[in-house]
């Protein structure tokens, strides 16, 4: 049966509403399909099919069932869903319905594109090679973010992870910036907006945005539409785009109450069996296209309880390429880690890069094993004194989330930073590169030009 004639075929036989989603018998529905429902007062609703059991069909109706009758008619579309894509979306806000929410000018003539698309051909993909700067010294220093990256910061509740994610989107090297909003409150979405907007890059913007007011359905259409969206910008315009999700844990719970409201066996604490599947499906967009442009995927993951084996998080760790550890208002440079650093680090930065990041973390290592044996009333030696020193510098010129400097600039803060406290051999780094760029005088008076701090 064709798609026109299925449309015109109305089904008023429902026979369950259970919470958000509605059940009848239909037959030709493919699974993700759109339908309109009509209420016997008259107004309409969008549903997507979330389940097939044979002819049983279950949809999730975007405006909830409250107040949905037995008798409303339901007409399918025969059409997954689809979403507006052009040059006119950037700069724009759209609710999880694909609706606009700014009050713009409208923009269902423009042309749509499929959401939730299969993931592109590997003969497609091409080696990652470049890096994203971010002007985040311990994400541009230590754990490198590549082009075509999927990585994820783990955090807890409190954490200053929007402030993170904001930052790391108006500072990032990058083209266009997609932002997919799951489950936010309205001083969230209202302070990620006015970030954009106060930095100058939300003409180079598309916000999708499901608050927590917001219908669940809606909430696991984000991903999908931002994800449509950024691919076609990499791959018909060539355009480097970095994709910003939060949080991926309320996209799960959302999943989770779905399937909850179909009865469906719940897994690891509640989660449905495929919550590896589905999280994949939106990871793997990443891709670096060849002969075309790229998608960068950065979310944000908390993890209740500070529990790192919680099925998100536990799932997300094995999809992903390295995560960002936010921890106690910093960058944890011993919880991060990219995997992908190796094919950027002294290749698209400087020479230097690879030796002053595995030095800068050794002494750092070193300087909280100091502050411990201070912290007894162990006696220090005079190398001790010189980490804890070393210890103070770098966590006030680097780990500090709001420190806005240049990789290269913080490669030769590191090299001022390391001659501050420590002699040319006690570094135990390459000599030609010692030679190269180590300070030929310092004097510990001095002062340090600071990086900026936004």
């Amino acid at each position: 049966m064709s798609s026109e004639l299925q449309s015109l075929i109305r089904h008023t036989r429902v026979l369950e509403i259970v919470g958000d989603v509605i059940r009848l018998r239909a037959t030709n529905v493919a699974l993700g399909d759109m339908a309109e429902i009509e209420n016997t007062d008259g107004e309409t609703s969008l549903a997507r099919v979330i389940g097939l059991d044979r002819d049983l069909v279950s949809l999730q109706v975007f405006s909830g069932g409250k107040g949905l009758s037995t008798d409303a008619t339901v007409r399918f579309q025969g059409k997954p869903l689809d979403v507006v894509y052009s040059p006119n979306i950037l700069g724009r806000i759209f609710r999880g319905s694909g609706e606009p929410m700014d009050g713009g000018p409208d923009l269902s003539a423009d042309p749509h594109v499929r959401v939730a698309g299969p993931t592109v051909n590997p003969v497609m993909r091409v080696m990652p090679t470049n890096m994203i700067e971010t002007r985040v010294p311990m994400i541009d220093l230590f754990n490198c973010l590549v082009e075509s990256q999927k990585i994820p910061i783990f955090t807890v509740a409190g954490e200053p992870h929007s402030e993170l994610l904001a930052r790391i989107g108006f500072q990032a090297d990058a083209d266009v910036l997609v932002f997919g909003g799951l489950g936010l409150i309205f001083d969230d979405y209202y302070f990620f907006r006015t970030a954009f907007e106060e930095h100058g890059v939300f003409g180079r913007t598309v916000m999708y945005v499901n608050q927590a007011s917001d219908p669940l359905v809606e909430r696991l259409l984000v991903p999908d539409m931002a994800l449509a969206v950024a691919e076609h910008f990499a791959v018909e315009e060539g355009k480097r785009v970095l994709v910003l999700l939060t949080d991926m844990t309320a996209y799960a719970d959302a999943m989770k109450e779905i399937s909850v409201a179909q009865e469906r066996i719940p897994a690891v604490r509640g989660y449905m069996g495929d919550l590896y599947t589905q999280l994949a499906q939106r990871y793997e967009k990443a891709c670096d296209f060849k002969g075309a442009g790229s998608v960068t995927i950065l979310s944000v993951t908390t993890m209740p309880g500070d529990d790192v084996t919680h099925p998100v998080p536990d799932n997300t760790g094995y999809i992903t390429e390295g995560q960002f550890y936010l921890h106690s208002g910093i960058i944890d440079p011993f919880g991060s880690l990219s995997r992908l650093k190796q094919h950027v680090v002294g290749k698209a930065t400087r020479e230097d890069h690879s030796q002053l990041m595995n030095t800068m973390i050794r002494f750092y290592s070193e300087s909280v094993e100091a502050k411990r044996k201070q912290a007894m009333a162990f006696e220090l030696s005079s190398f001790d004194i010189k980490l804890l020193k070393f210890g103070k510098l770098f966590r006030e010129r680097f780990m500090d989330i709001k420190v806005s400097i240049g990789v290269i600039e913080a490669l030769d803060l590191c090299w001022t930073t390391l001659a501050e406290c420590f002699e040319p051999q006690e570094l135990l780094m390459k000599q030609h590169l010692i030679d190269k760029y180590f300070p030929k005088t310092t004097d510990p008076t001095d002062s340090v030009a600071e990086p900026q701090a936004q």
